[in-house]
């Protein structure tokens, strides 16, 4: 007997993943939410932080490779897929492969700091011990769309900063 309940697909869970995106948006942050998924489950979630925790390190996937990790209470995160809704970047991707990830699912590509198809393909390399497969493409304009209006909106700030002087 086939099971009537669909798997969520791609789609679903990037769509999880804009919510995350908005919410850093809304706190001022660099919009990208990123979601880990095992075995068609949530396992962990996170949106960037680098403003309100100032440091470097606090982009969504790094958060939501942690956090996965504590969760599963081991580093490998083997058989993940990691959604999110911009090209991850060098750093990123050095986790991504270091954490194992299975699959990595991004909205938009990054074409000032992408390290998984844009300047760099880190996440195929076969001079390193371990690759993975990348998707890119689910719901790009509206990741696309949040980015741009983002970033307008900073220097829309900046301008008027500048000419409230």
């Amino acid at each position: 007997m086939k099971n009537i309940m669909k798997d969520k697909d791609d789609n679903y869970w990037m769509k999880k993943a804009l919510i995350l995106a908005r919410k850093a948006a809304s706190q001022n942050e660099v919009p990208v939410g990123a979601i880990i998924v095992k075995d068609n489950q949530l396992l962990s979630k996170a949106f960037n932080l680098k403003e309100k925790l100032q440091t470097p390190l606090a982009h969504a996937e790094v958060i939501a490779i942690h956090r996965a990790s504590r969760k599963l209470k081991s580093w490998r995160l083997e058989d993940c897929t990691l959604y999110v809704t911009l090209e991850p970047c060098p750093m990123c991707c050095g986790v991504i492969l270091q954490s194992r990830i299975k699959k990595v699912i991004f909205s938009t590509p990054d074409p000032k700091g992408g390290a998984a198809s844009s300047l760099f393909n880190l996440l195929n390399d076969t001079r390193l011990n371990h690759q993975v497969e990348v998707i890119q493409g689910p719901l790009k304009e509206q990741s696309s769309l949040l980015l741009k209006k983002f970033f307008r909106k900073l220097r829309e700030r900046k301008i008027k900063t500048i000419y409230s002087k």
